[in-house]
Parts: structure tokens; C-alpha cells; sequence
């Protein structure tokens, strides 16, 4: 269990250092589906199989993958000549400097306890029953906004592509 959980760790940070640090933004994508199943995987551990389920079906099955489908219908986005960097890199590294000392600083004040108590059986039954019949308003609205980002990363790239087009059919009569 406890080499499972350390290798699970390890996929994990790697994966996520590779989301921010590799240069194409469709692999970038890849390690961060990588980094989520890691995190389903910590989950299984933990004895909390609704959670894996949810991590999996709502954050690899729908987020990445939509994520995914953005990038590849983006070829701008996807450009290799595109710089994918900026000067607020420095800025960006304080700031993640300090938001690591609050989580540190938080983990080192915080009592860690463990309880002693059973899981409880028969818990994802119930919470697919609460979704589906007391919380099925909040449910559909989660439907709905992961449909209209959907509609919003299609309507983005298609806007791209005409703007391309636009760009590319301008740079030939200017040539003539």
C-alpha cells in the first residue's frame, strides 16, 4: 500500500511538472490526464471508490477531454512557432513561491489524525441516489455549463480558422 501510494505520488508530480513545463501544449494535455489518474488512483487507496469514479468520469472523461478537443481543433494554439511563454514568468514563480509556504506552513500547523472508524459501505450507492433525485437541479446545471464550454471551444475555433484564412488569403494579395 505504502509503495503504491509513493509510486502514485510520483506519477503525480511528474506529471504535473510536465504539464507546465513542456513547450506543446497537446502533450501538456496528456500529462495532465496522467496527473488526474494518479490522483483517482490515490483515491482507490484511500478506500473512497466514489471519488475515483467522479475524478475519472468528470475530470479525465469530460474537462481533459474537452481540453483536448480544444487544442486540436485550435492549430493556432497548437503551433510549434508559437511562443508559449512570457515575461511574467518571474512573477509567476513568486507568486508560486509564496501560495507553497501558506500550503506548507498550513500543513505544519495542522494536527494530523487518523481515524480509527470503518468506511462506510454502501456510501457511493447512496450519493449516486442523492444525485439523481434530491441534488438532480444542481447535477443538470453542471450538464449544462460543461455543454455550453463545449459550444464556447468550438465557436473559439472556428473563429481562429477564419481568422487564419482571413490572415493567410490577405498575405497572398498583398504579395501580388
Amino acid at each position: 500500500m505504502t509503495i503504491a501510494f509513493f509510486a502514485l505520488a510520483l506519477l503525480i508530480i511528474v506529471s504535473a511538472l510536465s504539464v507546465v513545463t513542456t513547450k506543446n501544449i497537446f502533450h501538456s494535455a496528456i500529462f495532465l490526464i496522467l496527473a488526474l489518474f494518479g490522483v483517482a488512483g490515490i483515491f482507490v487507496l484511500l478506500e473512497a471508490p466514489f471519488l475515483a469514479a467522479a475524478q475519472v468520469l468528470i475530470y479525465v472523461g469530460a474537462v481533459a477531454i474537452l481540453m483536448i478537443f480544444a487544442v486540436m481543433m485550435t492549430a493556432r494554439i497548437a503551433d510549434a512557432t508559437l511562443q508559449h511563454t512570457n515575461e511574467q514568468v518571474p512573477l509567476g514563480l513568486v507568486i508560486s513561491a509564496g501560495l507553497l509556504a501558506v500550503i506548507l506552513y498550513s500543513l505544519w500547523q495542522t494536527p494530523i489524525s487518523v481515524s480509527a472508524a470503518a468506511p462506510v459501505s454502501g456510501a457511493g450507492k447512496k450519493l449516486g441516489e442523492l444525485f439523481l433525485t434530491k441534488f438532480v437541479l444542481p447535477f443538470e446545471v453542471v450538464s449544462v455549463l460543461l455543454l455550453a464550454a463545449l459550444i464556447g471551444a468550438l465557436i473559439i475555433a472556428k473563429r481562429d480558422r477564419g481568422v487564419t484564412a482571413r490572415d493567410a488569403t490577405e498575405d497572398q494579395s498583398t504579395n501580388v
